[in-house]
């Protein structure tokens, strides 16, 4: 993540979690790493609110994408060099 470490964010750790780089708060997950898991060339994750994945994917499908495994629950992955960080931090 750029910009601000998430560790220094408040209340977060680090610790990996399936093999890659995951953080939490409050021992919620609130990023993921997925770091070419699938040699699919994506790198990360995150929960959004019910409803955006939906809207993010139909309204830029070149930076967002359904994340394998946790997508049914609302995950969104997003190309790292097509987003801001303004814009990831306002999703996180």
């Amino acid at each position: 993540m750029s910009g601000a470490s998430a560790p220094a964010m408040p209340e977060t750790m680090e610790k990996l979690s399936h093999g890659e780089p995951t953080f939490f708060a409050r021992k919620k997950v609130f990023a993921m790493f997925a770091n070419n898991h699938h040699d699919d060339g994506h790198i990360a994750w995150i929960p959004v609110a019910p409803g955006v994945q939906a809207i993010l994917i139909s309204t830029a499908l070149e930076t967002f994408f359904r994340s394998p495994y946790v997508g049914v629950q609302g995950w969104i992955g997003f190309e790292m060099d097509s987003i801001g960080d303004e814009e990831l931090a306002s999703l996180i």
